[in-house]
């Protein structure tokens, strides 16, 4: 009886949520113009430039089966993986000009160069969910909390799942002096948590905007958006380029495999480095999660030099084990003669230099 209520309560909190989140979906006219400009929306929701399956035919009940039996064993760590604790004090005071790159867990990333220093799909929750109390939980601490995050410049934030965008972290972000740059459909969200809209960029595809000598570049990926049962594709996804006078950098939040990597990298490549995802993939949903293999190919594509690998070892959102995406990534890069580097959560990294212990996860199977 007691599973029983607790599923009820759940079904009921995600539809009254559901229903706020259409409520922050709401649109000035200004905004909804450009949303209806944009050459990817199409009856009150944006789509992806090439066909992209929600899940493979034949599929569903492979994945209902899957969640009921728990999917593959080593869903979770055996024990809690470790973390280099940081605070604001590590930090340079205005931020350094050479690249420096800390990977704070799943696919948030806070990079520093050429003095502007950038927080990218910022998750800082204990789960990843719309309560605290459900949902996908942390295998590690955040190593760096919110309120110990240095001056920022801006916060880059790819789509609005909650495994990209945490509404508590960026309402403790509302009163820094520092600018959203988000896609096309979620600045209505961000107003709602108190960001103003002064301080909110919305992009569409191949938009460019420039932070003093940084150019930040929204470009295609192939995912979908969505917080509730309602608002599926209300809002727009996209990988972000990051680029400056001597460095380049590319970020992919979700994405499927798309032809488009070989045109931005042939745009703005080469790259310093590329942050792609390799977790939560699975053969039920192949459009919109690339695999570690797929992820290798895409940093190939884009003409990037050093890979370093996020949307894993935080939080379970696939099938699989939650090492099995980067013993997969360390097989495939050492094929392609790919450089990659793969951080604790809170390891700072430079180009010359990179984590002190390449296969850390190796002793927490």
């Amino acid at each position: 009886m007691n599973k029983i209520v607790g599923i009820l309560v759940i079904i009921i909190s995600i539809i009254i949520f559901s229903i706020q989140c259409v409520s922050t979906n709401d649109k000035s006219s200004a905004r909804l113009n450009k949303m209806k400009n944009s050459s990817n929306y199409e009856g009150g929701r944006f789509k992806n430039s090439i066909p992209t399956r929600m899940l493979a035919e034949g599929k569903f009940w492979d994945v209902v089966l899957a969640l009921i039996k728990g999917g593959e064993e080593h869903r979770r760590p055996p024990q809690q993986l470790p973390i280099v604790k940081l605070t604001k004090n590590d930090f340079h005071d205005p931020p350094q000009d050479e690249l420096h790159m800390v990977w704070l867990g799943h696919s948030s990333v806070l990079i520093e160069f050429e003095g502007k220093r950038y927080l990218m799909d910022p998750v800082f929750g204990k789960r990843a969910s719309f309560a605290q109390w459900v949902g996908p939980k942390r295998y590690h601490p955040v190593p760096l909390g919110v309120e110990d995050l240095p001056r920022l410049d801006g916060v880059i934030i790819s789509h609005n799942h909650y495994d990209h965008m945490d509404a508590r972290a960026i309402q403790k972000l509302s009163d820094r002096n520092l600018i959203f740059y988000v896609p096309l459909g979620i600045g209505a969200a961000l107003e709602s948590w108190g960001i103003n809209t002064d301080r909110i960029v919305e992009f569409d595809w191949w938009d460019e905007v420039a932070d003093g000598n940084i150019k930040l570049v929204a470009v295609p990926a192939r995912h979908y958006s969505g917080r509730g049962i309602f608002d599926r594709n209300k809002a727009f996804w996209c990988s972000w380029v990051i680029m400056g006078n001597a460095h380049r950098i590319y970020f992919s939040g979700d994405t499927g495999m798309l032809p488009d990597f070989h045109k931005i990298g042939a745009m703005y490549g080469p790259f310093d480095v590329t942050f792609i995802k390799i977790g939560a993939y699975n053969v039920a949903w192949p459009d919109t999660h690339i695999n570690p293999e797929q992820a290798i190919q895409a940093h190939l594509q884009l003409n990037g030099r050093r890979f370093i690998p996020i949307h894993w070892g935080t939080f379970d959102l696939g099938l699989h084990s939650w090492y099995e995406p980067v013993e997969r990534l360390v097989k495939a890069a050492g094929k392609e003669s790919v450089e990659y580097s793969i951080p604790k959560p809170g390891e700072i990294l430079s180009l010359t230099d990179l984590e002190e212990d390449p296969y850390w996860w190796r002793q927490y199977k």
